[in-house]
Parts: structure tokens; sequence; C-alpha cells
């Protein structure tokens, strides 16, 4: 690692000594943003270009400068479009912050009571800010309270939550960014139901752990990033540290490569973009399954290249080459110039390599296809029976629409995943893909697929209503009463195909079968900038086949979060 660190401090010397363009924010802007939301319904529109739903993370200069080409095109934007445009410029582009769209509760503008009194105004909220030149500052306090009533299988269930925190970012000197957000929580009521409604506590080792008298999650993440254009059209980062990701496909409903679903990547990333050509490059370290012993817990690598051709108002097309392994830190994989799968052959086929392709269509005006086609560490073998338990593979077909039938502000999500058996497993159990027992890619796992629809509607700048609904069929491996696995399918990541052992047929959706239909209401509500509510109802019926029974989940939560 250290070989690596030292050739990214001299590539970055190297870097300031050239001449080249200069960005006011380079920092990122997290992947929770509701302005993702906002410039990808606009991509759709062709009011934007690409906005890169394979490798997601902006930085606030190119979100302030997709904004300015939409602000171009304002005579396009619905009402409603044109007062979200305004809500986003300012907070992205800092020319346009002032005393009277922005209130910094410390050192700001006016007296201390009319600045904590602006906390319940419309105006984009800071804890602190600094603006000159050289240096910027903007940090936030950070806060969620959470209610969970669950009303069956048990009207009993429910689940307080609340954490707080912080979060810091800005650029330095131009040219890099730093950012870092720390918070800390509790749970008072039903465990399940917190890993439920807040996914993430699944793995995180201080909720798992559990040995102190209140059950309480940390999160912690931070990070280093350099940017450069040292020329017209060409933009260069390099970025270490730790933050969430989504990386390597173009899914709607979620991404069968990197996710973003299990716990945050540790990583360093390269990035470079050249008119048509964008290439990046992610060496990340994760780990594997809890265990209490901590001496049987043990880190697990990432290393992933991506090379991605993107034609304007045409379509995208992309690879994606990843490669998991542990046991050692290995110097092959330390070069984006490589194709790791048959690095990996080379060094004794150790560890476990994925393929991936996709396509994102982008010549259609409110109309976006994508398509995705994954590869588990076969690639050539037996190509021509996709059936063989050998043969890993997972597509992924999509359709958005922006508007339809004449609808304003509405978008449309239409989409269907399929992953066959044994996918993200490993013959070698640490090289599944997973971290901290959790999926790092597509959330309904192996030998299993997935009907996704999604309708949004902006009712308002500060008003959203979304509906979802899934239609998930899963075939798991079979247990007994005692909890011994008696049959494999390929149901679960931990359980690898064994030539020689196991069948060599693996037929989709074998084993226990299980069949879920999940439906979600969001209401999003925020009456004061930077204080929104979360009011969601879900209701979801798991349909045991082999079984011949049936049982419902339903709950409902209330979500108020901070961020000021």
């Amino acid at each position: 690692m250290q070989i690596k660190i030292t050739f990214l401090l001299l590539f970055l010397i190297a870097l300031m000594c050239m001449g080249s363009h200069v960005r006011s924010q380079v920092e990122s802007v997290p992947l929770d943003n509701q302005v993702y939301d906002f410039l990808k319904q606009m991509s759709v529109k062709r009011i934007l270009p690409s906005i890169n739903d394979d490798n997601p993370v902006l930085s606030k200069g190119e979100v302030a400068e997709y904004l300015k080409k939409i602000d171009a095109k304002n005579k396009e934007l619905s009402e409603v479009e044109k007062k979200t445009l305004e809500k986003y410029k300012t907070v992205f582009i800092p020319e346009l912050m002032n005393n009277k769209n922005t209130d910094v509760i410390i050192a700001g503008d006016g007296s201390f009571g009319k600045r904590v009194g602006d906390i319940f105004s419309k105006k984009q909220k800071y804890l602190y800010l600094y603006k000159k030149e050289n240096f910027t500052n903007y940090t936030n306090l950070t806060g969620h309270l959470d209610f969970t009533k669950e009303f069956k299988p048990s009207s009993d269930s429910s689940v307080f939550m609340m954490d707080v925190g912080f979060r810091t970012n800005g650029t330095a000197f131009k040219h890099l960014g730093y950012g870092l957000s720390v918070s800390a929580g509790f749970v008072f009521g039903s465990a399940e139901l917190a890993r439920t409604v807040k996914p993430e506590l699944s793995s995180n080792y201080k909720f798992i752990e559990n040995i102190e008298n209140i059950r309480n999650y940390d999160f912690a993440d931070g990070y280093l990033k350099y940017y450069a254009e040292p020329a017209d059209d060409m933009k260069i980062s390099v970025q270490l540290g730790r933050e969430k990701i989504r990386y390597g496909s173009v899914g709607y409903a979620d991404n069968m490569m990197i996710s973003g679903n299990a716990n945050d990547l540790d990583f360093i990333k390269f990035d470079f973009k050249y008119g048509v050509l964008n290439f990046s490059s992610i060496h990340a370290s994760t780990v594997g399954y809890y265990n209490v012993i901590h001496d049987s817990n043990y880190t697990k690598y990432i290393a992933t290249n991506r090379l991605k051709l993107s034609f304007p108002d045409l379509f995208d097309i992309g690879m994606t080459d990843m490669i998991v392994y542990s046991g050692r830190f290995d110097l092959a994989y330390l070069t984006p110039l490589g194709f790791y799968k048959y690095i990996e052959m080379s060094l004794q086929d150790r560890d476990n390599g994925i393929v991936s392709f996709d396509f994102q269509s982008h010549f259609m005006k409110d109309l976006q296809f994508q398509a995705a086609f994954m590869l588990d560490e076969n690639i050539l073998g037996n190509f021509q029976n996709l059936s063989l338990a050998a043969n890993k593979t997972g597509y992924q077909l999509g359709v958005m629409a922006y508007e339809p039938f004449g609808l304003k502000n509405v978008s449309l999500i239409l989409e269907y995943t399929k992953i066959r058996p044994y996918v993200y497993s490993h013959v070698n159990r640490k090289n599944n893909f997973t971290s901290f027992g959790q999926l790092i890619g597509g959330d309904i796992g192996p030998n299993a697929d997935r009907i996704y629809a999604k309708i949004a509607y902006n009712i308002s700048e500060w008003v959203s209503l979304n509906f979802e609904y899934q239609h998930i069929r899963k075939g798991n491996d079979v247990y007994d009463a005692n909890g011994n696995l008696v049959r494999k399918v390929g149901g679960d990541p931990y359980y690898p195909y064994i030539d020689g052992v196991d069948p060599k047929e693996a037929v989709f959706l074998d084993g226990d079968r299980v069949n879920t239909d999940a439906a979600i209401v969001n209401l999003r509500f925020e009456p004061f900038r930077n204080l929104i509510f979360d009011l969601v109802y879900n209701y979801t019926m798991y349909n045991y086949i082999t079984r011949g029974n049936k049982n419902d989940i339903n709950y409902a939560f209330l979500r108020f979060s901070i961020d000021y």
C-alpha cells in the first residue's frame, strides 16, 4: 500500500506543477443529497447530458456546472422545476450566496437571535461557513429522529432511534477537496425493526456487538481529494478516504456491482475524463463476516477498473473489471492499466473475478433505457450453456420515463433484474462479494429476480411523493429444523459451488422458494429548509411457496432530519 501512496503523492506533485483550470468546489456531494434526483430527471429530459450513474458521486463544482446548464434552458422547465433549480443554485453556486438566502449560525451576519430565528425559514443553513479564495469550509450539524410502529405481525413492536453528528467539507488551494462526517446514535425498542428501517445497522459494529447498557451505533467518513483540469475538457482526480459510493453499473433500483447497500468502503480512487472517454480505478478494503472472536476477523480487498465511452445525445457504453481477494496485499492489482481477470489467472486463480458490461441511452427526450450484464468468474468456459452452475451471471433491463403521458413533474421507472445461482460466491469464502456479511452488489442476492416499479411526483420544490413496488422471487438454500444446511442451490453467497461435488446444473429458483411483494409510500415534506420530515408506510407479503404458508409485515415510520 505504501508503494501506491508514494506513487499517488508523486502524481499529485506532478499535477500541481502543471498549468490547470481551477474549480473552486472540489469537495464531494453525499449520495443521499436530493440534488441527484433533480439532476437525473433533467438528464432524462435531455436538459443535461449523462450524469454518470455508473460512478455518481459528484463534486460541488460539478453540480454547480450542471445547474448552470439547466439555468441556460430555463424556458424548457416547469414552474416546479424552476423553483427547484433556484433552491439548489443558492446551495451550490457560491457567488449566489448572500444573507438573504443563507443563514450561518456561528459568525454569520446580523444578530445571533436573528440567525437562530432563521432556522425556521427557507434560507439555506450552515452551522459555520468560511469562504476565501484559497480555502472554504462548510460545517453542518446533522441529526435524525426516527419513530417506527409495526402493525403486523406484532402490533406491540416499535422502535425509536436518534442520532446527532456533524459534517464538514470544503476546498483548499483550489485543488484539494476534503470532507469529514461523524454521527452517533441510540436505539430504543426492537432491534430487528431498527435494522429493517435502517439497513446500514446490519453492518455496524457497535450495533451488532451490543455490549453496552443502551444499544447504540456510530458512523464516520472522511477523505482527501485532489482535482485538476490540465487541459480543456480534461478532468483528473485522485481520492483517498472513506465515503458511500455506488460504482460499476447503471441500475435504477440497485447496482449489481458496488451498490452502496453494505458499509462504506475505504479506498484509493483515480478518475480520468477526457472527451468521450471516462476511466476510473478503485482499490478498496473492507471486512469479512462479523465474529465475536477478534482473531478470526479479517480484511478483504476490492480492486476494480472501469472504462466508459459517453457519446452526448446518443448513449453510454461501459465495462467494469473487478477482483475480490484476501489474505495478502497484492501489487498486481495496484496498476489501473490492466485487465484484472487475466492477471488473476496468472496469480494461480486464487481470487474472485467479476466483469460487467452496461449500456444507457440518451437519444430520446423524456425516455431512457439501460441494460447491464454481469459475469462472475467464468468468462469463457461453457459460455454456450448459461444454466450451468459454473456460469454465474446476472442481468438487468430498465426504462425511466420523465413526465410520461404529459404528467408534469412525474417520473416513472420500470426495471427487471435476474441474478443466477452462486453469483457473488467464491470457493474461498473470504473472497465472496460481501462486506461485514452484507452483499456489496445487488440486494436481492443470487438465485433471485425482481420486477421493480417506482413513481415519483414532485408536488413542489419542498414536497414530494414516491410510490415503489417490487416483486421478488428467490430460491433459498434448504435447511432442516435445527438450522443445518441440507441442500445447496446457490441462494447464499456464503456457500459456493464446488466442482465435482455439486450438480453441474443449477436450476434457477430451485430450493426453498419465497415470493416477496413489497409496496412503499414515502411522503417527504420540508417545511423549513434543512428540516425534513419523511412519512413512510411499508407493506410486505412473504409467500413461502415450498412450505405452503404466507405472512405479511407492515409498518410506518416518521423520520425527522436536520442538516444545518
